[in-house]
């Protein structure tokens, strides 16, 4: 059984068309009219090991911030959706990135509750042109709406783009790991019977 999402998203500012396989091999195509923020969707899906399509119409015109923002959301829908009941998977993941000069740290727990919580200094207000405050509101995005503790952690580092690069990398492998399937596991792994 694949685990795949498709969701739809459409408002005043953005409309947005995602589609996600879990199980993928990492391919992605992505158009969202911001360069930086298909960059970054290419480097989480190849090191997710997802199949991810995001194409996405903003207004770009005001800012890129409605863009990214609801990108974010349709991703976390969309994981949440594909992940259905959750069981077998292992819920947790982890994972300590070098990049660079930059070192991250991502940790992710699936279970239900969205926190999110991001200790990261960009040293640029932007990275080209884009806004370095949006690598933050992508992954609130996420988190809020994958229903997940999502915490990011940026050790040091001094490039920006690195440190956005490192992010993103740094979550996308704790979210294989948390995916991922785990044969001892019956059920959802909670006490509580349910994620």
């Amino acid at each position: 059984m694949t685990r795949s999402a498709r969701i739809q998203r459409t408002t005043a500012e953005t409309q947005v068309e995602l589609e996600l396989n879990l199980d993928g091999i990492g391919e992605s195509q992505a158009a969202t009219g911001v360069g930086f923020l298909d960059h970054m969707l290419a480097l989480l899906a190849k090191h997710a090991a997802m199949d991810l399509i995001v194409k996405a119409a903003g207004d770009l015109e005001v800012d890129q911030h409605h863009t990214v923002e609801d990108v974010g959301i349709c991703l976390g829908q969309a994981v949440r959706e594909a992940l259905g009941d959750k069981e077998g998977i292992s819920r947790y993941g982890h994972f300590a990135l070098p990049m660079e000069e930059a070192l991250v740290t991502s940790a992710v727990d699936l279970g239900g509750r969205a926190y999110f919580v991001c200790e990261a200094e960009l040293p640029t207000p932007k990275i080209g042109d884009f806004d370095s405050q949006l690598v933050a509101e992508f992954w609130q995005a996420f988190s809020a709406n994958a229903l997940c503790n999502l915490h990011i952690v940026v050790h040091y580092g001094r490039n920006s783009h690195h440190i956005a690069e490192g992010i993103f990398k740094a979550t996308a492998r704790a979210l294989r790991m948390a995916v991922s399937l785990d044969q001892r596991i019956e059920g959802v792994p909670s006490t509580k019977g349910k994620l």
